[in-house]
């Protein structure tokens, strides 16, 4: 059964409780002490030693349905991961079969075969997966997969103390998370759905195993519009070198009918 996060980013309050868990089990070094200027956010993105990231996004928006008594303002904030794609482009560029689909359905990289060519990194089109520095190798979440062989939920999760990160069957995550968008938009939350839920959503990755509920559009959460595994524009690359290499043959033609003439 395909296991995955559903992250309801509406009852985010930025505690960071997952990226200090995800940090604590998985043993990875810190961050250094950075002042990005970005409210709270001290971590700025993903990367190879961060694999949860909790941004803090300030808009002179107010949220439909919502009073904060501080009139045009509104703080969206949202916990980060791999979106462990059901159609994986990091998967499917590297090239020594380091990086690979376990039986929960997630996207897993193999450290002791990885040779840090970085075509993982190029391919990715959440800009996730990173290599480290004075590792060399290609570094992201696991959805702690050690935690899942042994049927435990993984440590982001548990930590939450919101239930903004849920953890489960991806079919009865997605359904979960449709109600709740239902609920949001009774409450006069207009705004709120989902990204990634599903292929139909997102086609360019066949949708995600750790999908989103929004209030806005993706580019707020810097997080693309319409992302795509490289290999679903392979049919369109190929179009395009054929009709580039069709053109070289006719300019070809062309110059030695001229110089013959």
């Amino acid at each position: 059964m395909a296991k995955g996060f559903f992250t309801d980013t509406t009852v985010c309050i930025g505690c960071k409780a997952c990226e200090v868990a995800c940090k604590e089990w998985n043993q990875l070094p810190d961050d250094g002490l950075v002042f990005t200027a970005m409210s709270y956010d001290n971590t700025g993105q993903l990367g190879a030693s961060t694999w949860r990231h909790v941004s803090f996004i300030e808009r002179p928006v107010p949220l439909s349905g919502q009073r904060t008594g501080v009139g045009d303002f509104s703080w969206l904030m949202m916990s980060d991961v791999c979106k462990h794609c059901r159609s994986a482009a990091c998967l499917e560029a590297c090239p020594t079969g380091s990086i690979i689909r376990t039986e929960f359905a997630t996207v897993y990289v193999q450290p002791d075969i990885c040779n840090g060519c970085g075509m993982c990194v190029a391919a990715c089109p959440f800009g996730v997966i990173d290599r480290r520095d004075g590792d060399g190798r290609a570094w992201k979440c696991t959805m702690c997969y050690d935690r899942q062989q042994d049927g435990m939920v993984p440590a982001c999760a548990k930590a939450c103390p919101t239930e903004s990160i849920q953890y489960g069957d991806i079919d009865e995550l997605v359904e979960r998370a449709r109600r709740r968008v239902e609920t949001l938009h009774e409450q006069g939350v207009t705004e709120a759905y989902l990204y990634g839920a599903d292929a139909a959503e997102q086609p360019g990755t066949d949708g995600l195993n750790a999908f989103f509920l929004l209030v806005d559009e993706p580019e707020v959460y810097n997080l693309p519009p319409d992302p795509v595994s490289v290999t679903k524009k392979t049919p369109q690359s190929w179009a395009t070198m054929a009709v580039a290499a069709a053109g070289l043959v006719a300019a070809a033609m062309a110059a030695v009918l001229g110089g013959r003439r």
